[in-house]
């Protein structure tokens, strides 16, 4: 069974890319907080009342990969409201030239998973929607489908 994957090629550079994806409260909506930009750091995500997750950056390598590892997780919306935890969140950054290309993965939310559809849907919004524009605007997100 596949994880939860995306990617999207930009016009600006890893570095660039990394610091973005690092500055998570300028593309999520919701409550971050806790500290989003050194190995081990922790940091928790909050929104309303139906999701509440904290991650552990497990890998930080400058202009190429940061991995969030899923500690603790209330996903009010699903059965098993801790469907996330032990789940990793991995960004992969590649030079293309000029241009950088970022693969998302979500490794362990898969079609199996009770939220696989919800999850997917707001991973799409928030990586290809908010982060790209981000990265490729310096503009924060919009305001998500489901709000």
């Amino acid at each position: 069974m596949s994880s939860y994957t995306t990617s999207f090629t930009v016009d600006q550079s890893p570095d660039e890319v990394f610091k973005a994806i690092n500055d998570v409260r300028s593309w999520w909506t919701g409550d971050v907080s806790g500290s989003t930009d050194a190995l081990g750091d922790e940091f928790t995500y909050q929104y309303g009342d139906l999701h509440w997750s904290r991650q552990r950056i497990v890998e930080f390598v400058p202009g190429r990969k940061v991995a969030w590892r899923v500690v603790d997780a209330r996903l009010t919306f699903a059965e098993d409201p801790g469907e996330w935890v032990g789940t990793e969140i991995r960004f992969t950054i590649e030079p293309r030239g000029e241009r950088a290309s970022v693969t998302f993965a979500h490794i362990g939310l898969t079609s199996a998973l009770e939220c696989f559809d919800n999850c997917s849907s707001a991973w799409s919004f928030y990586v290809n929607g908010s982060l790209r524009r981000l990265i490729t605007t310096g503009e924060g997100p919009s305001t998500p489908p489901w709000a």
